[in-house]
């Protein structure tokens, strides 16, 4: 594998044709646009979820590539069911997760088992099984909690507002340390609000813009909490598939974390606006924050991205109403495959 600048087309086409790339949590959102991606590449890949429902894992993400992949209807948790599915593989893009804030505060053991036992169980496997084994791990900005300057960057302190952003933390945590102790080369990227057509929309569980989404294609309203005015920035899910390929091909991230932004910061308020405007559907109103939900609130938020930038040269490329547009246009399709 390279290091260096962000790599060309032809460039990844080079270093993942032929690789054995395993995927976990790849019949959901990111993972299974990530298989997308790769096996455009020529890339033997293998997607591993458990289809909890709650989890956003979805067959009809990968219908139309079904025949290039390898499915593995597998829970992350099965220490020895990983053992064996690590090994022979090139690399690890490590989505697995469960990723609703408030389903983390309900039931905090669950998170804990997935967010940090599980990783703590694929890092032993690769360990025992595969330690050559390349690891790219999705984590979160929550981990951040409230953030105490604008832009948020990689040396802002991790104090995180709820069950999952601690949980989170120590998986983080658990990859750099496998990294620097026994050299199984892994990384870390903090997404913040990715977004793009295989979302779970079905409800807010994982995401509000998914429910968002969906309101406006039913022509619902939209219900902004607050006045609205909290900022936060959302990355197009292909520019998150872009970094992590970019940071799976990379010899020069061992060991590192890196936040993975969407560029220009926008109110909630002006994003409800947009979205309805792209949709040509929809309304909005804000109401009261409900009070589960204002308790884990972390206020304003936007991403200093800097470091990967210059570490990888990957950028965010897809504009927000660009990638809104792409977005309700998928669900307008095949929302019957993603809500009742």
């Amino acid at each position: 594998m390279t290091s260096g600048p962000l790599l060309t087309e032809q460039e990844l086409r080079d270093t993942f044709a032929g690789r054995a790339v395993l995927i976990t949590g790849g019949l959901g959102f990111i993972g299974s646009s990530l298989a997308r991606r790769l096996v455009t590449m020529g890339a033997r890949v293998l997607l591993v979820d458990s289809l909890i429902p709650e989890y956003g894992g979805n067959l009809f993400n990968v219908a139309d590539i079904e025949s290039a992949v390898r499915i593995n209807i597998a829970d992350v948790r099965d220490e020895h069911g990983m053992r064996y599915l690590v090994r022979g593989q090139d690399v690890l893009l490590n989505l697995a997760g469960q990723t609703s804030h408030l389903d983390s505060m309900r039931d905090p053991y669950t998170d804990l088992d997935i967010n940090v036992r599980a990783q703590l169980s694929i890092l032993e496997a690769c360990r025992k099984e595969n330690p050559a084994i390349k690891i790219v791990y999705a984590s979160t900005r929550q981990v951040y909690g409230v953030p105490d300057y604008l832009p948020v960057d990689e040396r802002h302190l991790v104090h995180p507002v709820d069950v999952n952003g601690i949980n989170k933390t120590a998986g983080e945590s658990y990859h750099v340390v496998y990294n620097n102790v026994y050299g199984i080369r892994t990384c870390v990227l903090r997404l913040t609000n990715t977004y793009g057509p295989g979302m779970r929309a079905r409800d807010s569980r994982q995401t509000f813009l998914g429910w968002w989404i969906r309101q406006v294609v039913e022509g619902r309203e939209i219900q902004v909490y607050g006045d609205g005015a909290q900022l936060r920035d959302f990355t197009y899910v292909d520019d998150a598939v872009e970094a992590f390929l970019q940071a799976a091909a990379s010899d020069a991230v061992g060991g590192e974390v890196f936040n993975v932004g969407g560029g220009e910061a926008v109110s909630l308020r002006a994003l409800a606006e947009l979205l309805i405007r792209v949709a040509g559907s929809g309304r909005y109103a804000a109401v009261p924050f409900p009070p589960e939900q204002k308790a884990i609130d972390i206020g304003d938020y936007h991403t200093d991205d800097r470091k990967i930038r210059e570490a990888l040269g990957w950028r965010p490329r897809v504009s927000l109403a660009a990638g809104l547009a792409r977005t309700v246009a998928y669900y307008r399709e095949h929302g019957r495959h993603y809500w009742p």
